[in-house]
């Protein structure tokens, strides 16, 4: 049993939020010490200091300076700005300027600016929370009404409610007239909330049942009430909400632990190397004195090893992912996000607005002789009835007729139509009735013009069902009596009021037979997922309107029963189709009922026949590991709330799952923010649920999570590409740089400044144009690949250091040649032009390595050069200012370098050279082997790349 003790301050603690449903009103306001006439000033006042304000409070989160101080930590820089400090001891000592030092330091401020940048968008999920709560509210207070701001309503007060305005604060409802919410945002459920607060409830009842309680930030839609005030600020279920979002630590995404592992490998590898270089070059000598020229040797090393132009290459593929995205419809709103989503294997979803249309839609209509099923989406009032598949006319059934004359004159709602799209004002439900009866031909609008309504019963919760009065006009084509009575609501009530049906010519009695079919098929639908209410009409004569007209709800005239539900979106199941030829599993979760929950996941393809559905309540009692073994084998949770969800999200990782997560909802926010991508919905998504995510679907479509993962993929395949044709290159610059002391060559064959133009130029820009590399044909016809695979997964590692030996290989043979050529006796040019050699052979080299990386298989020569013009474009610009480097004599100065003659130019286009020829012959033995294990493999042709 509930109770309430005293604080140390002397005011009540109020009991468990979950525990207020199961308490009349009369027993909450006891344990709150409270009473209908509201609290004095004096004790509200004193409860204001224990319970502290009706607001949200913000956890601290990391200011700029920590951010920007975060990126210095990455091991990568840390290295580059240790060799910087080195370098520009030994140009000082020199009596030299330090460029290098400046450029490294240059780089290393740039890659911290870079990452600083896509860390400091701060998370406003929070702040867009807080935008739900209202800021005036109506209370009572001692006996008198008065307007408060609501930051100072505390457990115990009394509030008053009325068509609207926002819930202020959780609370037990003690009256209500007609009083329904919207609790969508919170529950998930589509349908207005009709509240009761006389009914108490079971302790587990889910939160989209607790027909006696309010939510801070839910809408009246109509009605009046009267509210005790449980819970306020963090304790509500919105304070709820903002806990888990706080609570949700931020995982690094696998590009990030991909990129962690690189640095670390990178790191690693080179300190292991300098130390080998420095170590035999003094064993090799014996002379100490060698010590400064290994310690530049090491530095250059150092350097190289770097890929000091990744993190920029890396940044701006994203941006072209997200650009491309764009004109998806779907808006990245957190850059790494693009790679992140072709790693996905589960899409977690949201029901309400994400796989259906968040519009109520009339699937069926169902009088005594007649089944209709009906066509057409959302509230347009386009579409047919059919009958055993053929369109029929309304006017034909005369109880089908009168039914949707019911559906358009007994109905508060209205519709409007701007261009093709039509607006509901009112409730979804009775759009959906004035949708089917446009699509019988019966406009309300017209029908109105010839009838006036001369009175009406209104639903309430206790009789659900309403009845209008209708008098035709004299000169109006009306089909029925000149005053008639329509009713509509619960079925079963509808049907006990009744005791003739519609039949062919006029009324005729219901048997006792017909009850229990009629009783059936409303079980039926609603077993299957639809909203089902019962029509009735009834000819009357009543001389005074504006009396009691309920007794007139006798003898009532059967038309038929109406069952709708929220629409599934027409493109949902191709898009759940291709989910699952991706090796995507979609799950739904959602806080609506199971049966309308089975009913929509079995349409869209997400759920067969018989499987399993989780509720809420079921979930609540599984232990972490046991719901960890349920997850694989359930896709669809019902009647779940915001805790359900996020643990739902955590099992599945820890089960190896890489998830998506979907929503539109305040109560989609701490799952959206847990999951690996959380995608919310553009145009129905509150601010909450946007600013939790990753990513934004602009036209709310399902379907569109499929082209983004597409071009994620898209997007991480060509980060690999690039990577690999980075990397090789700067394996081959770090042995060429060891070969040179171990060979006995006087000096470093690369300064860390030419190194960094390698690394920034001829790496960076074939790498930039290797990132528009179009989709390969079967990007999506393949299981995503392991989000926590190495980055050296699936033969990059191997083929980088094979192609690193082979440009090394190359490079090494020429350095031979060129430095007894450059320094042998009689020579004209400068005795270091070797180095310059060395240094454009490398970056000829690359340009060939870049062409040959666009295919793992494909010869250049079979592919179509169109596909992507940037690589030549790219090399072209590259091998350009690489010649403007050798004879432009400022650049040339700046950078060490001596011009080259013709002949010397020729022999380092030629090494070069060798680089692409051996790649391309790679591919051909690989074209070669494959076709003897599939004789029958036809040739690649040009015209079908």
């Amino acid at each position: 049993m509930a109770h309430s003790t005293l604080s140390p301050q002397g005011a009540p603690t109020p009991a468990p939020a979950t525990l207020w449903h199961t308490l009349s009103p009369e027993r909450a306001i006891a344990l709150l010490e409270t009473s209908p006439q509201g609290l004095s000033p004096s004790e509200a006042e004193h409860r204001q200091q224990v319970y502290g304000p009706n607001e949200l409070q913000e956890g601290a989160t990391r200011s700029p300076w920590e951010i920007l101080w975060d990126q210095f930590k990455n091991i990568m820089l840390l290295m580059l700005i240790a060799v910087a400090l080195v370098s520009l001891v030994l140009d000082l000592r020199q009596g030299g300027f330090p460029k290098d030092a400046i450029a490294i330091f240059a780089i290393v401020l740039l890659n911290g600016l870079l990452g600083y940048l896509q860390e400091s968008k701060a998370e406003k999920a929070l702040a867009a929370l807080k935008n739900m709560t209202s800021s005036q509210v109506r209370t009572i207070r001692q006996g008198q009404e008065q307007e408060i701001d609501a930051k100072a309503l505390v457990p115990g007060d009394v509030v008053l409610l009325e068509a609207g305005v926002q819930v202020p604060a959780d609370g037990r409802l003690l009256s209500a007239a007609n009083l329904q919410v919207r609790e969508a945002a919170l529950t998930g459920e589509a349908e207005a909330v009709i509240k009761q607060p006389e009914i108490l409830l079971e302790d587990e009842s889910a939160l989209g049942d607790r027909l006696n309680l309010v939510y801070q930030g839910t809408e009246v839609l109509q009605g009046r009430g009267t509210v005790l005030v449980t819970q306020t600020g963090m304790t509500t279920e919105l304070g709820r909400i903002a806990t888990l979002i706080q609570s949700v630590e931020s995982e690094p995404t696998p590009l990030q632990q991909r990129m962690a592992q690189l640095g670390n490998v990178l790191v690693t590898g080179s300190l292991v190397l300098v130390a080998l270089v420095v170590a035999a070059g003094l064993l090799r000598t014996g002379d100490l004195s060698l010590f400064d020229e290994l310690l530049e040797v090491s530095l250059s090393m150092a350097v190289a090893v770097v890929p000091e132009g990744l993190p920029a290459v890396i940044t701006v593929t994203l941006a072209l992912g997200t650009q491309r995205m764009v004109r998806r419809h779907a808006l990245i709103r957190k850059l790494p996000a693009v790679e992140t989503l072709g790693s996905v294997t589960t899409i977690c979803s949201d029901k309400t607005g994400t796989l259906t249309q968040n519009k109520m839609v009339v699937q069926q209509v169902k009088t005594v002789a007649h089944q209709y099923e009906i066509t057409g989406e959302g509230y347009a009032p386009v579409g047919n009835l059919l009958e055993n598949g053929a369109a029929i006319a309304p006017q034909a059934d005369p109880a089908l007729q009168a039914l949707l004359m019911a559906c358009a004159l007994c109905n508060d709602a209205t519709l409007s139509q701007s261009g093709s799209i039509w607006t509901l004002l009112g409730d979804p439900t009775e759009g959906a009735l004035l949708a089917v009866a446009g699509k019988g031909g019966f406009d309300q609008a017209m029908l109105g013009q010839g009838c006036d309504r001369i009175g009406e019963v209104p639903f309430t919760s206790e009789r659900k069902r309403m009845s209008v009065f209708l008098q035709a006009h004299s000169d109006a084509a009306w089909p029925l009596t000149p005053q008639v009575m329509f009713t509509k609501g619960s079925a079963e009530l509808v049907l006990e009021r009744c005791s003739t049906s519609q039949g062919e010519e006029q009324p005729e009695p219901l048997t006792d037979a017909q009850r229990r079919s009629i009783l059936a098929q409303n079980d039926a639908m609603a077993a299957s997922g639809l909203r089902v209410l019962g029509f009735a009409m009834k000819p009357t004569n009543v001389a005074n309107p504006n009396g009691n007209l309920e007794p007139e709800e006798q003898n009532l005239i059967w038309l038929g029963l109406v069952g709708m539900l929220d629409a599934p979106r027409p493109e949902v199941r191709a898009a759940v189709i291709d989910c699952r030829r991706a090796g995507i599993r979609p799950v739904m979760i959602t806080g609506d009922h199971p049966l309308t929950a089975r009913a929509i996941a079995e349409t869209l393809g997400i759920a067969q026949p018989g499987d399993t559905i989780l509720t809420g309540r079921e979930l609540t009692h599984l232990s972490s590991e046991e719901l960890e073994q349920t997850v694989p084998h359930v896709s669809v949770y019902a009647r779940v709330a915001p805790e359900h969800k996020l643990r739902i999200v955590q099992a599945l990782q820890k089960q190896g799952e890489f998830v998506a997560m979907t929503g539109d909802g305040v109560n989609d926010a701490p799952a959206l923010k847990q999951a690996d991508i959380g995608i919310a919905m553009g145009i129905t998504g509150t601010d909450v649920s946007k600013e939790a995510s990753d990513m934004v679907l602009l036209d709310d479509n399902f379907a569109t999570i499929v082209a983004a993962t597409e071009e994620g993929r898209v997007v991480y395949d060509n980060i690999r590409r690039f990577i690999k044709y980075i990397l090789g290159s700067n394996i081959g610059e770090v042995l060429t740089i060891a070969a040179a002391p171990i060979m006995g060559l006087g000096g470093v064959p690369l300064s860390p400044l030419q190194i960094l133009w390698m690394n920034l130029v001829t790496d960076g820009v074939p790498a930039l144009a290797l990132a528009m590399e179009p989709a390969e044909p079967n990007v999506m016809q393949r299981p995503p690949h392991n989000p926590r695979e190495s980055i050296f997964a699936r033969g990059l590692g191997s083929y980088m250091v094979r192609v690193g030996i082979l440009l090394a290989v190359l490079t090494i043979g020429l350095m031979g040649w060129a430095y007894r050529y450059t320094t042998a006796p009689g020579y004209p040019g400068h005795p270091d032009t070797w180095k310059t050699m060395v240094f454009t052979t490398l970056c000829l080299a690359q340009m060939g390595h870049a062409l040959a990386a666009r295919s793992d298989t494909r010869l250049t020569a079979q592919l179509n050069p169109l596909s992507n013009p940037y690589v030549w474009g790219a090399v072209l610009l590259t091998t350009g200012l690489q010649v403007l480097l050798l004879y432009v004599p400022p650049l040339a100065q700046f950078f060490g370098l001596h011009p080259l003659s013709a002949m010397e130019l020729a022999i380092c286009f030629g090494f070069s050279a060798l680089m692409f020829t051996w790649l391309e012959a790679e591919k051909l033995v690989i074209q070669l082997a494959l076709r003897r294990k599939q004789p029958g493999l036809p040739k690649v042709s040009k015209s079908a790349l």
